[in-house]
């Protein structure tokens, strides 16, 4: 295993789950209307090439969600198979929340098709519909980025990265900081401390974003680190690499 293209992969990978979420909300937030903290159904004024479009770059956060995982299981597993498996699973568990998400919003589309030529008590009932679906993918994204990335690429993936070296320890503990406090946040909103995209909720989410961020630059930029996870020396201890012929 080639560990500094395994880990510059693992990087853009991450890079992409940025650039891919990003640009679908920024679509979805055109296409259907809202806030890119709370989506508003506007009868009448749904896109539906923009929320196609943003419904086909949040499959690929899926996509780049669930390679993110699995490209990098094969050198955390070193470290600690049990945790490493529980990433895989989360990020899994993340891309199911965001699926949802798109469900809903592409369903948006069909209730404003169905609303053309719709009046009284079934304009009302489809506008309702519209925006029922519209909190479905709210919530959606609260449950799956917002309350299991911080078991998972903060707590999980950010203890691993710690423990095993691989990126500079400083960096890391902004994911070990920043998953309790994302999931701090996550409690708060649904009880009704403050509103998502509140400033408080930006604080709280900061250190994990920040986490994130320096996570894929410096893995695809610099790669990973020497760790004795990586070493020649672990692997043969481990019976990874067959002793030579001679």
């Amino acid at each position: 295993m080639d560990t500094q293209k395994t880990a510059r992969l693992f990087g853009w990978l991450f890079i992409g789950t940025f650039v891919t979420s990003i640009a679908a909300k920024v679509l979805f937030v055109n296409g259907v209307g809202g806030t890119f903290d709370e989506l508003r159904f506007i009868p009448g004024d749904v896109s539906e090439n923009s929320v196609y479009l943003g419904a086909i770059l949040e499959f690929g956060v899926i996509l780049t969600n669930i390679a993110t995982a699995v490209v990098i299981y094969p050198i955390v597993k070193r470290q600690n198979e049990t945790v490493a498996l529980g990433y895989v699973g989360a990020r899994i568990m993340e891309s199911a929340f965001i699926m949802v998400g798109i469900l809903s919003i592409v369903s948006i589309v069909s209730v404003s098709d169905a609303l053309v030529g719709a009046t009284g008590a079934e304009a009302t009932a489809l506008a309702v519909q519209g925006d029922s679906l519209a909190a479905t993918y709210d919530w959606a994204f609260l449950f799956g980025p917002g309350l299991v990335v911080g078991f998972g690429n903060g707590l999980m993936l950010g203890y691993l990265m710690y423990r095993s070296g691989l990126v500079p320890r400083p960096m890391a503990m902004l994911g070990l900081i920043g998953g309790p406090m994302l999931i701090l946040s996550f409690v708060l909103i649904l009880f009704g401390v403050y509103e998502n995209g509140s400033a408080p909720a930006f604080l709280l989410a900061a250190p994990e974003i920040a986490w994130e961020a320096s996570l894929g630059i410096y893995a695809a930029w610099k790669g990973f680190r020497p760790s004795p996870i990586t070493s020649e020396t672990w692997a043969s201890d481990s019976g990874l690499v067959r002793p030579s012929a001679s």
